[in-house]
């Protein structure tokens, strides 16, 4: 026990010498919101890389749903501050208040969460390690505390992540889908979430990726394109479907945005090779036949029933997908409504990703939509048309927008 108060001491030692030396330094007459955005960007980047420890196997499941805890209550104070009147104040004042606020946080994290008795070799099965009885029974405590908060409050989003997070390493799935399902009503759209829910929802079927968590897997990449999970999961999900073009293409992504020299960057760069050979060693001819158009054009009206549904400040959406395969849009244009009905062309240039293009592959399917609010993500009432699957046409496509999405 005194050992581990030693140790303890040492490191709020540390932290505290790091926090006021930094206060130590001259700083700018005022605080600005571009240094909160900063310091967010910079948390939030630790969050990220405690849980690629976690999944890597650096940490476990204790240590890490403490470092996230505290990191999470530093975001939050940022994002209060990023939104705060700028004001000045007294650095020795600061620098007394951190001085006495740091050790009593930190030790009444550790109180409300923590058993320094768990230190002791009678407590623990193994060196180093705390008993899986010592984590479920911190999983529980912030699990009742987040039951006490009332609905509809924001800032338990990340709780309700943190507590999703910790129940899927216990392997605990359905708790884990159901505190992700929470955050989501807090933040619908948010792409981290949608994917640590797509990856939950997965496992409960055995790790197959096709239907719900595919679906939630776009939706992450329509609202954050280079969120490398859920590039590598949807990797996944094309290669299991014998897509191995788009697998590819997705894991490629991914491999350009993970950090060099890293286990996952190592692992993408395998999965690619695997990838390759599936589909005899040329993705590039499985992604890309022959008969495939550079390009598509057409002209796009509204069905005369719902003609009256249009108004002039709304959205039309213009795009093209693979009839098999990857759902993200190959192609896409973006217009006001009052242009109806409209002639359009969709090519390669337009493609929101460089690995997956309309070049790349013969049978698409061309949509069009009409949306009130201008968001590219669908939803109830806004006005859609689709073809058929065009097997190679490129010319002279008609697409009515005939029904409303419901």
């Amino acid at each position: 026990m005194a050992l581990f108060w030693a140790l303890a001491a040492a490191l709020l030692l540390l932290a505290l010498w790091m926090v006021l030396g930094g206060l130590r330094r001259p700083q700018a007459p005022s605080a600005t919101p571009s240094a909160s955005q900063s310091n967010l960007q910079v948390l939030k980047a630790q969050l990220q890389q405690l849980d690629q420890d976690l999944a890597h196997g650096s940490l476990d499941a204790a240590q890490h749903l403490i470092a996230r805890a505290e990191i999470e209550r530093r975001v939050l104070e940022e994002e209060s501050d990023a939104t705060a009147p700028l004001r000045t104040g007294s650095p020795r004042a600061t620098l007394l208040l951190l001085g006495v606020a740091v050790p009593v946080l930190v030790l009444g994290l550790y109180a409300f969460i923590g058993n320094p008795a768990a230190l002791s070799p009678q407590a623990r099965a193994t060196p180093g390690e705390p008993t899986p009885q010592q984590v479920e029974a911190m999983v529980a405590q912030l699990a009742e505390r987040m039951d006490k908060q009332p609905p509809g409050n924001v800032a338990d989003t990340e709780g309700w992540v943190m507590l999703g997070r910790s129940y899927a390493v216990m392997q605990r799935y359905p708790e884990a889908s159901r505190a992700f399902a929470r955050a989501l009503q807090l933040m619908p759209g948010d792409a981290q979430i949608l994917v640590d829910q797509a990856d939950v929802l997965a496992m409960q079927q055995g790790g197959n990726l096709q239907g719900e968590p595919l679906r939630l897997l776009e939706q992450a990449l329509q609202n954050d394109p280079s969120n490398l999970k859920a590039l590598a999961l949807a990797g996944t999900a094309a290669f299991d479907r014998k897509d191995y073009a788009g697998a590819v293409g997705y894991w490629g992504r991914a491999r350009a945005g993970a950090p060099r020299d890293s286990e996952f960057a190592r692992s993408l760069d395998q999965s690619i090779a695997d990838a390759r050979a599936a589909a005899g060693g040329s993705a590039a001819s499985a992604a890309a036949p022959a008969a495939a158009a550079k390009s598509i054009s057409g002209r796009v009206s509204v069905a005369p029933a719902l003609a009256s549904r249009v108004a002039p400040g709304d959205t039309l959406f213009v795009f093209a997908r693979a009839a098999e395969g990857p759902r993200m849009p190959l192609a896409i244009v973006k217009r006001s409504a009052a242009e109806l009905p409209l002639d359009f062309t969709l090519d390669d240039s337009m493609a929101m990703s460089p690995e997956l293009k309309l070049s790349g592959f013969a049978n698409v399917v061309i949509s069009a939509r009409i949306s009130k609010s201008g968001d590219a993500m669908p939803q109830s009432g806004d006005l859609e048309g689709q073809t058929a699957a065009l097997a190679g046409r490129s010319s002279g496509i008609e697409l009515s927008i005939d029904r409303v999405r419901p």
